[in-house]
């Protein structure tokens, strides 16, 4: 099986069906060739839209978080460890 293609059952393959009488070879390279020519635009597209939904998320989180200013000798609480 290849990926993007359709598989055909072995009935389909035996007779002469309209998917075995309309195949052309030729046509079918040509197609697979232009897929291989615009697979680089199609990643870069897909990165772009990643990096995007990723800045999107980030600037969402980024809006809850409540800034505060701390200066020496501020008393502020930490969390305890146990050992």
């Amino acid at each position: 099986m290849v990926y993007g293609t359709d598989a055909m059952i072995p009935i389909e393959v035996m007779e002469n069906t309209g998917r075995v009488r309309l195949f052309d070879e030729e046509i079918s390279e040509v197609g697979l060739l232009a897929n291989l020519n615009v697979i680089d635009e199609v990643r870069n597209l897909a990165q772009i839209s990643n990096e995007a939904m990723k800045r999107r998320l980030e600037r969402s989180y980024k809006t809850k978080v409540v800034p505060r200013g701390f200066q020496a000798q501020d008393l502020v609480l930490r969390k305890a460890q146990l050992i």
